[in-house]
């Protein structure tokens, strides 16, 4: 029985305890079993269930003993996952609420009840939580990965180091970076006291932690930051 690969659907999740309630027919009946939602149970690497997820899982005893779990959990489809994608391809804005999990934000799509993690920038700061449970919109990213998707917000709140390090882009504006660290391939930078980037030590030979050095900034994206060596810091 251990050994047998049984298919059923998330019907309940709780997030805070990590565990969910898998619905599945064994002959003519139907059955439920819970599950722990870890890293060892789920036999994958991460893994983000939502209620509607068709699973295949494997069933044991729990630690006590006295019930049967499930473990080996694996992802196959949600349908009412797909038809939110299907719908993000002709306009990716959906309307959700705020939902906090210890340290975690989620999104929950307003219609599926289907909770996507919120994904934030390094220099976003991170939703008030007086917003929760106020509608907010959102976009989902990595629909072509159904079990890796996440939601941003439309509406961001960036910190004074990124908006100062749009300036900087867009206007090809020379910033003074200071040399953090020292790899034997890297060269680490904080530019704006919080951001952080790096090159590469060929480009840079003779630099030494803490020398401060100019840098333009080549690529800005709300998660990435890239730069290289350039002349005099602008005044």
């Amino acid at each position: 029985m251990e050994e047998k690969i049984l298919k059923g659907i998330i019907s309940f999740v709780n997030y805070e305890k990590n565990f969910a309630t898998i619905e599945y027919e064994a002959g003519a009946r139907k059955k439920s079993v819970n599950c722990k939602t870890g890293l060892e149970e789920t036999g994958r690497k991460t893994q983000h269930f939502r209620i509607g997820d068709t699973v295949n899982f494997r069933l044991r005893l729990s630690d006590r003993g006295d019930k049967m779990t499930a473990y080996h959990i694996k992802f196959l489809h949600n349908t009412r996952l797909d038809l939110l994608i299907q719908r993000a391809a002709i306009e990716n804005r959906f309307s959700g609420y705020l939902k906090k999990v210890e340290d975690h934000y989620f999104v929950k799509e307003i219609d599926s009840y289907i909770f996507f993690p919120l994904q934030l920038s390094p220099w976003e700061k991170p939703p008030v939580e007086t917003a929760e449970n106020l509608a907010i919109s959102f976009r989902l990213l990595n629909l072509e990965r159904p079990n890796r998707i996440v939601a941003e917000l439309f509406s961001h709140n960036y910190s004074a180091a990124y908006k100062k390090a749009v300036q900087h882009f867009k206007n090809e504006i020379v910033a003074d970076a200071v040399i953090s660290r020292i790899s034997p391939h890297a060269i680490y930078l904080t530019l704006f006291e919080e951001m952080q980037a790096k090159l590469s030590r060929d480009q840079l030979p003779d630099a030494k932690e803490g020398d401060a050095i100019p840098v333009l900034i080549t690529h800005l994206a709300p998660a990435r930051l890239v730069v290289k060596p350039a002349g005099p810091v602008a005044d």
